[in-house]
């Protein structure tokens, strides 16, 4: 397929080694005769030292730090991560072919992935991973596209294209040391809320007239990508995106809302009651379909709160 995206210069093709060594092999065959038990307890001394390496693990992961922007190597892969880097920053108006609305991936992911909000350092050693939403395997280009369809509202980015190539490029490089595979990142607080009270749009209209409407505007417009995100209408997320479903969007406000204190609010207050409140206020409001939404974990076992019917459901 040509290549749709006009561009400065072809990338090369971009390939992150993220593999860390865990233990070390020992010696099995060409053993001298009379040497098998010292061989034995090599190898048992190895496994060991590979067990303790991995079990070390988590805690060694728990407080990762990506390398600075200040640290991207030069050259074609700098390049690839440095674009990569700003195409995260300025999603909406760097691929306007591709995004449908004004939000960017740093409207959810702040900083680029590289803040607390809903952090994206480590992301690419956890793929390819199986997501129920899905019902199949995904690889991170899928991931990636996953959000432009659904939090963009937009069309997929061709596998093969530079821009691809460079996101994944970036999403390498704050992954690194972090070893292929792993299954959690210890460091990522997952935007959840697993209670939700039965939620009061009205107070979560107080709210917030109180605490949100100065950067995401009175009529939920927002105020920019990355600075107060629309939260509903034409230019948000559309239905089959994760902030659609209550308890996604409780859990985001309750983590990470306000940014900074607003109308007597500060972050980390909110109870569940109120960012219940808020979040039902927010998903009362229209927004953009997703035409694919009852293609939705075609095998079952949807989470109770997907604003939606599902095929699975109906079988």
């Amino acid at each position: 397929m040509a290549n749709q995206i006009t561009m400065r210069k072809r990338l090369p093709l971009l390939t992150a080694a993220l593999l860390i060594v865990a233990g070390c092999s020992s010696q099995t065959a060409g053993t001298p005769a009379g040497n098998g038990e010292k061989t034995a307890a090599k190898t048992e001394t190895a496994s060991q030292q590979g067990e303790a390496e991995m079990s070390a693990q988590p805690s060694r992961l728990k407080d990762y730090k990506p390398p600075s922007m200040n640290d991207v190597p030069e050259g074609p892969l700098g390049e690839a991560i440095t674009y990569g880097h700003k195409l995260i920053n300025e999603t909406s108006t760097a691929l306007p072919d591709y995004v449908g609305n004004k939000l960017s991936c740093s409207s959810c992911h702040g900083n680029a992935g590289m803040d607390a909000t809903s952090p994206l350092t480590g992301v690419a050693a956890v793929y390819p991973q199986y997501i129920p939403r899905s019902g199949k395997v995904l690889t991170i280009e899928d991931r990636i596209n996953g959000c432009f369809v659904r939090s963009m509202n937009g069309q997929p980015l061709p596998y093969d294209s530079d821009e691809m190539r460079a996101m994944v490029a970036y999403l390498s490089y704050i992954s690194t040391d972090v070893p292929v595979g792993t299954k959690e990142r210890p460091w990522v607080v997952k935007n959840s809320l697993k209670e939700v009270p039965t939620p009061s749009v009205e107070n979560g209209e107080r709210l917030y007239k109180q605490s949100c409407i100065q950067c995401h505007a009175a009529e939920g417009s927002g105020t920019g990508s990355n600075s107060g995100p629309a939260l509903w209408g034409d230019n948000s997320f559309n239905i089959g995106a994760g902030m659609g479903r209550i308890s996604t969007a409780a859990g985001y406000i309750k983590r990470n809302m306000p940014l900074g204190e607003m109308g007597g609010v500060k972050q980390g207050t909110l109870t569940d009651q109120e960012v219940a409140d808020l979040a039902a206020y927010i998903l009362s409001f229209p927004r953009p379909d997703f035409k694919d939404k009852a293609n939705d974990w075609p095998a079952g076992n949807a989470p109770k709160d997907v604003p939606y019917e599902l095929n699975s459901q109906k079988q």
